[in-house]
């Protein structure tokens, strides 16, 4: 009996020395998996891939749903967070699994293939394919999805969306009039719009891309599913079960909390179009009631007071309280990192004198930053261009519109057209782009409504 106990003692003795001595580490990454050696290290390495929905930069600040709620835990867990950045979904995996990251920020589907190789978590995300179509006073939607017989549907080539329009098109018995559009002229995004502009009929997208997007455009409707559910979710490597059990909890505690649902109302329900009058009188030659702040500030960059005034409406509609769902604020929308770069607090956005006078000195740092294109007209539309979406983004389009033998110094018919490109993964992932995706659309739009109610404003408004 005592040799019994004595051999069970050694045993445990024996297995005890084995794990203090890190019997295992032949688990490759054990240690960076565990969710208490992160915290020792206080960062947190996210992986992710750029897009609408998950991470991009605007204004210079890094945005997207996906990025918002992994920040948020990142603060609640008091980690910094780092960003790093796939090429696609396999590489993202590899990179993971490498232990270039700790967890993958962005939906990764759960299938059998992905279960293998990662730990689900976070909140499941229920997505489904929908019929992105018009809408409006007389239009009849489509609300079945036989009636696409003798439709046309337009679709990125090679792409998932392909597969099931034209799975969808067998179950139906043939019918459906099917347009393949090769990816790297269009992606799917792009069809969302020629949906909204009447340039095509019928496209399709997953439900949170097309909600994304139905904020920009309100004339599109996205109510008929043609797929049946996928789930979804973040994931970390096998192993990372402190990691994965810390963001489970985080999600079961505040996936009902206000800040939560702020996130997602911001990216998915808030409209990014405000319909307002673009001048308060003609007759008296007055355009708003800030005018002579306008008039008093554009001398400090040279420019016609009009134009700032074109400006102001095209980002706020002369509405002093207006907050942008990225945060904006004020006249001129200014981001808050901007406002306090230029001496203005918080509490200040919003005056309209300090929020101009802070607008007006940033796009004077903007004209020194493209003092290399001569032309003073041609310079505001990159500076426009630059102050609606970040600097970054019209410097990439310009090294983009370099190695494609376009003129990186004229905006329309050059530099615009690689704008619009870095919403394509073929462009942002380019070697010469430094500040990944981009939905260019709203900025190109901006620059011609900006330039547009200027000349109407000079024919119209005394200066």
């Amino acid at each position: 009996m005592k040799h019994r106990e004595a051999c069970s003692i050694f045993l445990v003795l024996l297995v005890s020395f084995f794990f203090s001595c890190g019997g295992n580490k032949s688990v490759p990454g054990a240690k960076a998996d565990d969710f208490d050696s992160i915290r020792a290290k206080d960062t947190l390495n996210v992986l992710t891939l750029y897009s609408s929905t998950s991470y991009f930069l605007y204004k210079g600040e890094e945005m997207g749903y996906e990025y918002e709620l992994i920040r948020k835990f990142a603060q609640d867990h008091d980690l910094v967070l780092n960003m790093v950045i796939a090429r696609n979904m396999s590489n993202m995996i590899d990179m993971l699994n490498r232990g270039e990251g700790d967890i993958i920020a962005y939906d990764v589907p759960i299938t059998g293939d992905t279960k293998d190789v990662v730990m689900h978590c976070g909140q499941e995300m229920i997505t489904h394919q929908v019929l992105v179509q018009p809408a409006g006073k007389g239009v009849k939607l489509v609300d079945n999805v036989v009636e696409l017989v003798g439709k046309d549907v337009y679709v990125e080539k090679d792409s998932k969306y392909e597969d099931r329009i034209n799975n969808l098109n067998d179950e139906l018995g043939g019918g459906i009039r099917i347009h393949h559009i090769d990816k790297d002229s269009v992606v799917t995004e792009e069809l969302i719009e020629m949906v909204a502009d009447g340039k095509i009929p019928y496209t399709l997208a997953d439900n949170n891309l097309a909600r994304l997007n139905k904020t920009y455009y309100n004339n599109i409707d996205i109510h008929l599913k043609v797929s049946f559910p996928q789930r979804s979710s973040w994931a970390v490597r096998k192993n990372s079960h402190g990691l994965a059990g810390a963001v489970n909890e985080w999600v079961k505690e505040n996936n009902k909390s206000d800040s939560y649902k702020a996130i997602t109302k911001r990216y998915f329900e808030l409209s990014k179009n405000l319909p307002h009058n673009a001048v308060l009188s003609f007759g008296k030659g007055q355009i708003s009631v800030y005018d002579h702040l306008f008039k008093k500030y554009a001398g400090d960059i040279g420019w016609d007071w009009r134009l700032i005034a074109s400006q102001a409406y095209n980002e706020s509609h002369f509405d002093t309280t207006a907050v942008s769902w990225a945060g904006a604020r004020g006249l001129m929308q200014l981001m808050p990192r901007t406002a306090a770069a230029f001496g203005v607090s918080p509490a200040e956005i919003t005056n309209p004198e300090k929020n101009i006078k802070a607008a007006v000195r940033s796009m004077k740092v903007l004209d020194k930053s493209f003092s290399k294109i001569s032309d003073p007209q041609e310079r505001i539309k990159f500076i426009l261009a630059a102050y609606n979406g970040g600097i970054g983004h019209v410097y990439d389009a310009m090294a983009l519109a370099e190695k494609y033998g376009k003129n990186p110094y004229v905006w329309d018919g050059n530099v615009r057209e690689f704008i619009l490109l870095k919403s394509n993964p073929e462009y942002f992932n380019d070697e010469v782009c430094k500040f990944g995706y981009f939905k260019g659309r709203q900025t190109t739009t901006y620059v011609s409504e900006v330039l547009r109610y200027y000349d109407m404003y000079k024919q119209k408004i005394p200066y």
